[in-house]
């Protein structure tokens, strides 16, 4: 149990190191000295759990994909309004890529030109939830009309995804402001009500930009 506990510490420490260092330089200039360096393992610890830099790439994505479905699980059912969960969950989503290494260089793996990705990406799992919760607020009265659910949930995507991408750059675009700002200019639209209405109840309270 001991050996298997010591072994279990050994791959999360490669699966954060190595999201660490392919979040700074790239799935391409990554090499996987540096990340067992890192880690503070040997090379042949992070042969033995990865066979491939390909390998722990898909474990670093793998890891992430599995955050991001917890925040849209958990979003989803805070409120049971499926506008309110989605409101929440980008909450959440931004302030986990602000904050989680793995998350954020999931993402980026994600479209790494030149890489195929085998199974889900990040990218387009949250494009299916988004999808699905757009659909479920217009089976639930909450879209205008006239408003187009396919319409709305690119607009959605879209602007997260964006988010995210820009972050690269200038940290601020994962602050809670620029979300903010985004359904306060987005919900009147979407739901044909002019008066303030706060469908989402977030508990995602940092103001500030991340630290990158």
């Amino acid at each position: 149990m001991v050996k298997q506990e010591r072994a279990a510490r050994t791959r999360q420490a490669l699966i954060r190191a190595g999201a660490e260092v392919f979040a700074q330089e790239g799935f391409v200039s990554a090499s996987l000295s540096a990340i067992s360096r890192r880690a503070g393992v040997s090379s042949g610890a992070l042969h033995f759990h990865f066979e491939s830099k390909k390998a722990l790439a898909a474990a670093v994505e793998s890891e992430a994909l599995n955050e991001v479905r917890r925040i849209a699980r958990e979003a989803a059912a805070r409120d049971g309004r499926a506008l309110a969960g989605l409101v929440d969950a980008t909450h959440g989503l931004v302030d986990r890529i602000a904050e989680d290494v793995v998350v954020r260089a999931g993402f980026e793996l994600s479209h790494t030109p030149g890489r195929d990705s085998a199974g889900p990406t990040l990218r387009r799992e949250w494009q299916q939830w988004v999808e699905q919760m757009v659909r479920r607020s217009e089976q639930e009265g909450w879209l205008a009309p006239g408003v187009s659910a396919d319409d709305a949930a690119a607009a959605i995507v879209a602007a997260t995804m964006g988010f995210e991408v820009l972050s690269a750059e200038d940290s601020t675009w994962l602050s809670q402001q620029k979300v903010a700002g985004f359904w306060e200019l987005l919900l009147p639209r979407l739901t044909g009500r002019h008066t303030p209405m706060n469908p989402g109840r977030s508990t995602h309270g940092r103001q500030g930009g991340p630290a990158r």
